[in-house]
C-alpha cells in the first residue's frame, strides 16, 4: 500500500507542466494538449525539454525504488505502477496528464537492470541508425519485454507487458479526447 501511495503522489508531480510554464507555454492548451514531456519536446525544444524528460523519468525511477525498499520485485511493480496513473491523473494537475511513457521508461532500470542496459543499447543504436531521438526511445521502451525475456523470470516479463498496455490504454484514451476536442474546435458555431 505505502509503495503505490508514494508512487502515486511522485507520478502526480507535474514536471513537464512546469518546464515548459518556464518557457511561457501551457501544454494543455498546445499540440495534442499532452502536459508530458514528448508535448514539451516539441514545444520548446530539446534544450529547455531535457529537464521535462528527466524529470518524468525520474518519478518512475523514485517509485520503483521506494517499492523495491519497501517489499521487493512485485512491490516494485506496484510502484511503478501508481506513479504511472500518477502521472496519467495527477492530483496536483487536475487528473489530466500524460501517457507515462517516460515514467515507465525511468523506473524500468529498478525493475530489471541488465534488461535495461540492452534495451537502451537497441534504442541507442536505433535512435543513430536512424537519427531520431523518438525513434530510439520507441526502439529501446519496446526492446525492453523482449530482452527481459533472456534475463529474467517470465512472470516478471508480464508484469513489464501489463505496465505496457497501461501506456496503450492511455494512448488509446488520449488520441480520443484529441480527436474529439479537434472535432468540437472545428465545427461552426451558432
Amino acid at each position: 500500500m505505502w509503495a503505490c501511495l508514494i508512487g502515486y503522489v511522485l507520478g502526480s508531480v507535474p514536471v513537464s507542466l512546469v518546464v515548459a510554464r518556464r518557457h511561457g507555454v501551457d501544454l494543455r492548451t498546445t499540440a495534442d494538449g499532452n502536459p508530458g514531456a514528448w508535448n514539451a519536446l516539441e514545444q520548446v525544444g530539446p534544450r529547455r525539454a531535457w529537464p521535462a524528460f528527466a524529470g518524468d523519468g525520474l518519478k518512475g525511477t523514485l517509485a520503483a525504488a521506494a517499492g523495491h525498499a519497501i517489499g521487493g520485485t512485485w512491490v516494485a511493480y506496484a510502484g511503478l505502477a501508481a506513479a504511472m496513473v500518477g502521472h496519467a491523473f495527477p492530483l496536483f494537475a487536475g487528473f489530466r496528464g500524460g501517457k507515462a511513457v517516460m515514467t515507465f521508461a525511468g523506473g524500468a532500470p529498478v525493475l530489471s537492470p541488465p534488461a535495461a542496459a540492452l534495451a537502451l543499447a537497441a534504442g541507442t543504436l536505433a535512435g543513430l541508425g536512424r537519427r531520431s531521438f523518438a525513434t530510439g526511445v520507441r526502439a529501446g521502451v519496446f526492446a525492453f519485454p523482449v530482452v527481459q525475456l533472456l534475463v529474467d523470470p517470465v512472470a516478471e516479463v508480464a508484469a513489464t507487458g501489463a505496465l505496457m498496455c497501461l501506456i496503450g490504454a492511455l494512448f488509446a484514451s488520449r488520441g480520443r479526447s484529441a480527436r474529439a476536442r479537434s472535432a468540437r474546435d472545428a465545427a461552426p458555431t451558432p
